[in-house]
């Protein structure tokens, strides 16, 4: 425990040119007096930590004291060599550097770990297109993907329905969903409005994309700007913008369980913590918001007798006549089935 602690705490001190005691307890999880035993212990292993005083002073290494990557362990060479995606590499166009980089990894290993990449590949592989989808490469991915590693705008034309539209953007990230390439990227206001950092974080899908011109000039990166908390509060946005009209659904105790399954799951969720107590039948009434009232259709068709939409009324019907066309098609195969 503290010989992996006493590691992580040389890394930090390798990637900052300084860090405070506060700073380095923050990170390992434990007290200042603690960094400061470990420090000690540090010096009197060799390693070169300096400790500055004052109000400024903090810990840091000397004379560019590097370590070496002789302390991994097996799982832990493993598991740099499953940090990247070769085929969203590939697109990307970063497949070269990829490769170059896990030679170099490979060759500060110790002998006993240079078979890391081959049994890491062997126990796992990424396939992010959904099922029944042929992931397609949007042609301009890899010159926005240079614009995002570059931190330079871009001036962008892309279609919105009928029409196409132009923006000056500054691409911060990109995202793979289930084979799908998104830019996260901020607006760029026209040139008198425009300050710093002067427009908002919008998403695009990539291959909507006409044309992308990465300019000259590089952007100022808002460094507050956190891509997964970013993604994950617009993908939840998104899921819930689509939530436009309300049921009331009585569901069995196997239709509730089955409803995460059936429909939005974070929805699903909420609608069962807020339905009250089931009834005399084990049956839980709840309100769940829906896509629409064709969607829920489709969707709650397939929960079967395990479900019973109460409201509204226009979409129960359609269930009872879709439920009297199914027993009707039963009765007459089962009729003829008899005469035969």
């Amino acid at each position: 425990m503290r010989a992996a602690r006493l590691i992580k705490m040389v890394l930090l001190l390798q990637s900052r040119p300084s860090m405070t005691a506060a700073e380095l307890a923050r990170e390992l999880e434990v007290s200042e007096r603690t960094i400061t035993r470990d420090a000690q212990a540090l010096s009197e292993a060799g390693v070169p930590v300096y400790a500055d005083r004052g109000r400024t002073g903090g810990y840091r290494l000397v004379g560019g004291y590097r370590t070496r990557l002789t302390g991994l362990a097996r799982s832990e060479a493993e598991a740099l060599f499953l940090s990247g995606v070769p085929g969203a590499l590939r697109e990307m166009g970063l497949e070269d550097a990829s490769s170059a980089a896990q030679l170099k990894v490979s060759a500060a290993l110790l002998p006993s770990l240079k078979d890391a990449s081959r049994t890491a590949a062997q126990r796992f592989h990424l396939d992010a297109p959904a099922w029944f989808a042929e992931p397609k490469t949007p042609e301009l991915l890899p010159a926005i993907a240079e614009a995002v590693w570059d931190d330079r705008r871009i001036t962008a034309r892309y279609r919105r329905e009928e029409t196409e539209l132009e923006r000056e953007l500054e691409p911060y990230g990109l995202v793979l969903k289930a084979g799908v390439w998104y830019v996260c990227a901020r607006v760029i206001g026209p040139a008198p409005e425009r300050g710093p950092r002067s427009g908002p974080f919008r998403v695009y899908r990539i291959e909507r994309f006409t044309s992308a011109e990465p300019g000259t000039d590089r952007f100022e990166r808002d460094e507050s700007f956190d891509l997964p908390r970013f993604w994950s509060e617009q993908a939840e946005q998104f899921a819930r913008s689509l939530l436009r009209a309300t049921i009331v659904v009585r569901l069995t105790e196997t239709g509730a369980r089955r409803l995460k399954h059936t429909v939005d799951p974070l929805s699903a969720q909420e609608a069962l913590d807020a339905a009250g107590p089931p009834d005399g039948e084990g049956r839980v009434t709840l309100t769940l918001p829906v896509e629409s009232y064709d969607v829920a259709y489709t969707q709650f068709l397939s929960l079967g007798p395990e479900a019973e939409v109460l409201e509204p009324a226009q979409l129960r019907k359609r269930f009872s006549d879709a439920a009297a066309r199914i027993a009707a098609y039963y009765l007459d195969a089962a009729t003829r089935t008899d005469k035969d």
